[in-house]
């Protein structure tokens, strides 16, 4: 148990509030400092830095700066338009385009985060002006945020291809049915719940084929950016780190030239919000990293690995319990530090059992995003609770349902494998 330590003392600092980063440092070198001694600590410092100079870790600034760039560009505008017109007709049509808008931004942005802050301060006070509920508007733009890195290129599912060793694209393209089917379940979800409230649709009557088209053709480009990323990585044209810098690329010209509503003068926010973002996600990289380093000194994923095995040897019972863990895990902590610190720990036990480690990458990930809407932490919760400035127990008492149905997808998803791997099997 003494190899465990620094694992209790990495959940009590997540308990006292610690940030996530300096946590995982302060457990890592509790354990370099006074249970293993071997290790100059000059030598850990230089693995601090040795572990941010990584070529594929590039596209984590890359997807952040593309995303932001969207906010500023029209691009956002356009698919929240391209939303209004598909679902606006439908009972709930805020509350839907506010799912499909999630769906299109996944696309581009890849953060549940960000996509989440962005509909709190463009789509939600026009519903709430619409009457719908603040919990109700809050809980469907936090429910809905959860798509987002599931679609790719979701940053999340980056880490979750460098952690596993397996290919960026074919983590990318796993993504697109698992997202795809929970925004139909949230769709389902709010149409029901709409019908027993009231809440209208945006449109009297189904958009023509006429309007379709033309806001098509105002969100061409928007729309075709996710799939010129994908595609240039299956044909090799560039690698998912230099898709980022592509998106970086393709959204400024469209912002400038198509669009003409980037200004020069807007890139210093845009740099800022680039840098922020990706200094969070580096830094708990870095720590994670080190703290990675004590794992395999003391061959912690190895005893974890035996310890399940012993517990079971089917891959389903194997699965249900990885689910519960991360459901769990997740309410406490962030996405992004809660795959780095489980993946290495997980994935051996799961690829011992015959687990396809693509499969089980979308379950971690779908997994660790429902935790981010759940309390009593969930980063999503909090973000749109106070973004919107509604008491928690408005938004635990609306977000029910719509946990319930991601649940339900995560089922499917969890033991229908062939609902995750169909696409990327196309491509072998």
């Amino acid at each position: 148990m003494v190899s465990f330590i620094p694992i209790f003392i990495l959940f009590g600092l997540f308990f006292l509030s610690v940030p996530i980063a300096f946590s995982l440092m302060g457990s890592a070198l509790f354990f370099y400092a006074f249970q293993n001694m071997s290790m100059d600590l000059d030598l850990i410092m230089q693995h601090f830095i040795r572990s941010a100079e990584s070529f594929p870790l590039l596209a984590i600034p890359f997807f952040i700066m593309a995303g932001s760039i969207m906010n500023y560009s029209g691009i956002s505008k356009r698919l929240m338009g391209m939303a209004e017109v598909l679902t606006g007709h439908l009972s709930g049509g805020l509350a839907q385009v506010n799912i499909l808008l999630s769906v299109l931004m996944g696309g581009i942005s890849g953060s549940a985060n960000a996509d989440a802050a962005m509909q709190c301060k463009v789509l939600v006070p026009e519903m709430v002006k619409r009457g719908y509920s603040k919990g109700f508007s809050a809980a469907i733009t936090a429910a809905s945020s959860t798509i987002s890195p599931i679609i790719p290129p979701g940053i999340v599912l980056i880490i979750y291809a460098l952690l596993a060793n397996v290919s960026v694209t074919k983590m990318f393209i796993a993504g697109y049915v698992p997202g795809f089917l929970m925004a139909i379940a949230l769709m389902i979800t709010v149409g029901i719940i709409s019908k027993k409230r009231g809440y209208k649709p945006d449109r009297e009557k189904k958009a023509t084929s006429k309007e379709i088209f033309i806001q098509f053709k105002d969100s061409l480009w928007a729309l075709i950016l996710p799939f010129v990323i994908i595609f240039g990585m299956r044909v090799g044209v560039f690698t998912p780190t230099e898709a980022g810098a592509v998106a970086v690329v393709i959204t400024t010209l469209i912002g400038i030239f198509i669009y003409k509503e980037l200004q020069v003068s807007m890139f210093g926010d845009i740099l800022k919000e680039t840098i922020y973002g990706t200094s969070t996600v580096m830094f708990i990289i870095i720590a994670a990293n080190v703290f990675g380093s004590y794992l395999s000194w003391e061959r912690i994923p190895h005893k974890l690995t035996e310890m399940l095995l012993q517990f079971t040897t089917s891959p389903w019972r194997m699965l249900l319990i990885v689910n519960l863990i991360l459901l769990f895990v997740g309410m406490f902590i962030d996405g992004g530090a809660a795959m780095i610190i489980l993946a290495p720990l997980l994935i051996p036990a799961a690829v011992k059992l015959g687990i396809d480690p693509l499969h089980f990458g979308i379950v971690m990930v779908v997994n660790i995003m429902i935790g981010g809407i759940t309390p009593p932490f969930g980063s999503m919760m909090f973000l749109t609770c106070s973004l919107l400035k509604i008491k928690l127990e408005e938004f635990i008492k609306e977000i029910f349902p719509f946990v319930v149905a991601l649940l339900i997808v995560l089922g499917l998803l969890t033991y229908v494998p062939s609902i995750v791997l169909f696409l990327p099997n196309l491509l072998n």
